[in-house]
């Protein structure tokens, strides 16, 4: 059993979601001019190079946002199906990508099982609480198809948790990511650290990939 850094009750996890959404609802404008333009051609080629399926795919954008990544991916050819936990970035996603988008929580995810075979969680994972992750990553496994990929980009820290702002945001090390991820059914493919080219200290962001393991789900530390 993995030991959270925080612990809430049912009601705190329904503050601290209804928190972080409402800060994404209020700024989902400035929020769109200031990352439409954003490079991510990195993180999205190295969802997609992992993927050993023949194209195209269906690929769900966790925390979608306005839809920039959706865009993307549909250009190529490849369903792609977005999710936000904002209901103000859900309707400019719908109108911007022309995809359809699930407004859906993190942590009460509806999705169809094996259905995916790639999920791109680009800064979105890490508003998950560490006591809710466990569960939010099994739920993503169990949604990919055997051997599908699952993308995420964190800003990476020391094992802090708490609200940044007006966001619950979790800043986990590499070895601790790891052990969440494997814990859940999940193996290793990749990971690097963002922005490329510049020294460590200087890349707050954690890139990894992984692979839905297609045996028995491994069992929890």
């Amino acid at each position: 059993m993995i030991e959270p850094f925080q612990k809430y009750d049912a009601m705190q996890l329904r503050r601290i979601t209804e928190i972080t959404t409402g800060s994404y609802d209020r700024m989902a404008k400035h929020f769109w001019d200031g990352t439409r333009d954003h490079d991510a051609s990195q993180n999205r080629a190295a969802l997609l190079e992992a993927i050993e399926s023949e194209p195209p795919y269906c690929i769900v954008d966790l925390g979608c946002g306005p839809g920039r990544d959706l865009s993307y991916f549909k250009s190529l050819g490849h369903e792609a199906v977005g999710l936000d936990g904002s209901k103000e970035l859900v309707e400019m996603a719908c109108r911007i990508s022309g995809c359809e988008v699930l407004h859906q929580n993190l942590l009460a995810l509806e999705l169809p099982e094996s259905r995916f075979d790639g999920m791109f969680a680009n800064a979105s994972l890490f508003h998950v609480p560490s006591q809710e992750l466990p569960q939010v990553l099994r739920d993503l496994h169990a949604a990919l198809k055997p051997d599908g990929v699952l993308f995420c980009s964190n800003p990476r820290g020391n094992d802090e948790e708490g609200l940044n702002g007006d966001r619950l945001a979790c800043f986990f090390d590499l070895d601790t990511w790891r052990t969440y991820v494997t814990a859940a059914g999940f193996i290793e493919v990749n990971h690097y650290y963002r922005p490329p080219g510049l020294p460590r200290h200087k890349q707050p962001w954690l890139a990894t990939v992984w692979r839905r393991w297609q045996g028995e789900r491994l069992p929890l530390r």
